[in-house]
């Protein structure tokens, strides 16, 4: 499959339903994985959190192609979510977001914080990413990449 190609950028206020929407699709699997997918409960969990200054928005081909929200905290990053429209998933552009993601990092002197769903196939990639496990509790694993410790 080939590399996706992919534009950068800032939310509106406007694209919050189809934020959420995208999520939805996105998480479907991991949640229907670990007995949690309720369409309703994961929809209102991101508009209540939804701040369009810290969300980018993934376009390619002039389609929503995916997204992420990155917080900016006092001593660290927290990307917060990172989501790909199925059939962009396994063509890089993950993996690019990440680095873009961590070269912001480098330049802060700060790390970056995440969380995934344990049953998501998300773990092997941010840890494939130099992600390491933080902390774990039945549903979620924490995870931290700083760039002290990166081989980068």
């Amino acid at each position: 499959m080939d590399e996706l190609v992919f534009e950068i950028e800032s939310a509106k206020a406007e694209d919050a339903e189809r934020l959420a929407a995208l999520r939805i699709e996105a998480m479907r699997p991991s949640l229907e994985a670990a007995g949690r997918f309720d369409p309703a409960r994961a929809r209102a969990r991101f508009l209540d959190t939804f701040e369009p200054d810290e969300t980018y928005v993934l376009s390619a081909e002039g389609q929503l192609a995916g997204f992420y929200v990155l917080r900016a905290r006092e001593d660290h990053l927290y990307l917060d979510h990172l989501y790909l429209a199925p059939e962009h998933q396994g063509r890089g552009a993950g993996r690019k977001i990440v680095g873009l993601v961590q070269q912001q990092a480098r330049r802060l002197g700060i790390p970056v914080r995440l969380m995934a769903l344990n049953v998501s196939d998300a773990n092997r990639f941010y840890q494939s990413c130099g992600f390491d496990v933080v902390e774990q509790n039945e549903l979620d694993t924490r995870y931290a990449w700083s760039p002290e410790t990166s081989a980068d």
